[in-house]
């Protein structure tokens, strides 16, 4: 039963991208536009054959390189001056990886090398792509968060989880100010107001009343 299921969406998928080509190619042949409709088909049978074995690391294996090769098309069509698909694959990327590293994907130490490699990645993209403004500043900021949850979560270090995420929530802001408007002290606004979670916590919860 689940042979013939993955046997008819095949046949579907390929009928439909087949149709959608002969359509292209007869009214607007100078606007490739089937290969759009005929990427988010040929989920219909992958999904289909994977999910029916549950073999969910393979689908996403696979998924990711169908995905890799339209992002690519997409690239070399739209915007072939500039690689944009280098920001992009590279988190897609990280699909399969975290699939296939099972119980190891939740670790601290995947955190740590997970976090390590975006960071190196983007700045390097940064610094060759965009050296004019250091936006790696945003991605490096969010992808912290990874390994500090995942350790101060499991050793119930609250406070110090507040205090540590309020410091790097303040320094982020302070290195945003310095680069976009020196001139001009704002990163006080908010740093002040992020100060108030870890004072909040000492008070309330950490510091033992009288």
């Amino acid at each position: 039963m689940r042979k013939h299921r993955v046997a008819f969406a095949a046949s579907g998928s390929i009928m439909s991208i087949f149709f959608l080509f002969l359509v292209n190619y007869l009214t607007t042949p100078g606007e490739i536009w089937f290969v759009h409709p005929a990427f988010a088909l040929l989920q219909w049978p992958i999904s289909l054959h994977f999910a029916a074995n549950g073999r969910l690391k393979a689908y996403s294996a696979v998924t990711t390189v169908i995905l890799l090769l339209y992002l690519a098309y997409e690239n070399i069509v739209s915007t072939p001056d500039y690689p944009w698909i280098l920001y992009a694959g590279f988190a897609v990327v990280w699909w399969p990886i975290i699939m296939y590293a099972g119980r190891f994907a939740g670790t601290l130490a995947m955190a740590l090398v997970g976090s390590f490699c975006i960071i190196v990645y983007y700045g390097m993209l940064n610094l060759l792509l965009a050296p004019h403004f250091p936006w790696i500043i945003f991605p490096a900021y969010a992808v912290l968060w990874w390994p500090m949850s995942i350790y101060f979560s499991r050793s119930r270090q609250w406070f110090t989880f507040a205090l540590c995420a309020s410091l790097l929530t303040s320094a982020m802001f302070i290195a945003v100010n310095a680069v976009t408007s020196p001139n001009d002290i704002w990163a006080i606004y908010p740093v002040f107001a992020v100060i108030w979670w870890p004072l909040s916590m000492y008070y309330f919860v950490k510091k033992p009343t009288v």
